[in-house]
């Protein structure tokens, strides 16, 4: 077995908490699966796009990524749900790209356009364990679904220098079965976004029509791997899925369906994060029906809706949107 690092100084890190990957390392479990997922990238279908190209040769797909992952920004982000902010902050890192197209996207700059730094591994661990050392309270991967082997193999290389932080993995909710499997005993907080519950919707707004039952698929993995979302006496989160879904304008029947699926077919103990910070961006303007603010008995009406549905835990956050 292979000789687990003392823990680094992390003035941030959650008290009486251990991550997943520390056990996972200590099995030899991480390794294998860093191996698993770069033998993948030669024939990539790591996400459900299945573009079957060989990224190791940087030979790139849909999400326009070869053997190198690109790196957009990393800071400590004071904007995310409370249970991940805490005072020290979230370490968000953004991977630019994306395996979505989505035509609302705040931050088509980044995912639609290659804006950043090709980096590797061991950059991007270091660039993991400099937001630690700064005080942050978690590791927020931001868009990693097509860069799955290239954060692995960057965690392996942070663990054995000492990281202890979380991992949240913040995705979009279009990943593979496959993936997650890989990510399982790694990822101590899921974060998906669930998007669309209508095929026509997904296939219009995100270019993708079977964004739905993946998202279904993906989140009841999620659960099954980390349950529903741990947060400790200190207030932040330690372990567990918190989804996300954006409420757009005119779209409350799709909401309505998505938090029914949440209450009934995960958990209602499922936390979610109900999102009123939306505004017209990107392509929007060549979509009525989406090319305008959100109204705010819409905001309400979605609220009502996830209450209804049964779920319990709902992180009502109406700063953002208010501004």
């Amino acid at each position: 077995m292979p000789r687990l690092p003392a823990p680094a100084s992390a003035p941030g890190a959650p008290r009486h908490f251990e991550p997943a990957y520390r056990a996972s390392y200590a099995s030899g479990r991480l390794q294998a699966a860093v191996e698993e997922a770069l033998a993948a990238l030669e024939s990539c279908r790591l996400c459900p796009r299945d573009c079957d190209v060989n990224r190791l040769e940087d030979q790139t797909g849909i999400c326009h990524i070869g053997r190198q992952a690109i790196i957009s920004s990393a800071f400590p982000h004071f904007g995310e749900e409370d249970c991940l902010r805490g005072r020290g902050g979230s370490g968000t890192i953004f991977f630019g790209l994306c395996n979505l197209k989505c035509v609302f996207c705040q931050n088509w700059d980044i995912s639609q356009k290659q804006a950043g730094q090709a980096l590797e591994a061991e950059a991007i661990a270091a660039l993991m364990l400099d937001l630690q050392r700064r005080g942050c309270h978690n590791i927020n991967f931001v868009s990693p679904e097509h860069v799955v082997p290239q954060m692995l193999e960057a965690i392996l290389l942070a663990v054995r220098r000492g990281l202890v932080l979380p991992i949240v993995y913040n995705t979009s909710g279009y990943d593979s079965l496959h993936s997650l499997r890989l990510l399982d005993g790694v990822i101590d907080i899921y974060m998906p976004d669930f998007k669309f519950w209508q095929r026509s919707s997904a296939k219009r707004l995100a270019k993708v029509e079977d964004y739905p039952e993946v998202a279904r698929r993906v989140i009841r993995a999620m659960h099954a791997q980390v349950g529903a979302l741990e947060i400790g006496s200190d207030g932040l989160a330690r372990r567990g899925v918190l989804v996300r879904h954006l409420v757009m304008p005119g779209q409350l029947d799709e909401s309505r369906a998505i938090f029914a699926f949440l209450a009934r077919e995960v958990s209602p103990d499922t936390y979610v994060n109900v999102m009123g910070q939306y505004r017209p961006e990107h392509k929007t303007r060549f979509y009525p029906e989406i090319h305008r603010r959100l109204r705010a008995h819409e905001l309400a009406e979605a609220f009502a809706a996830a209450a209804d549905a049964g779920l319990e835990r709902l992180d009502e956050r109406w700063s953002a949107w208010q501004q």
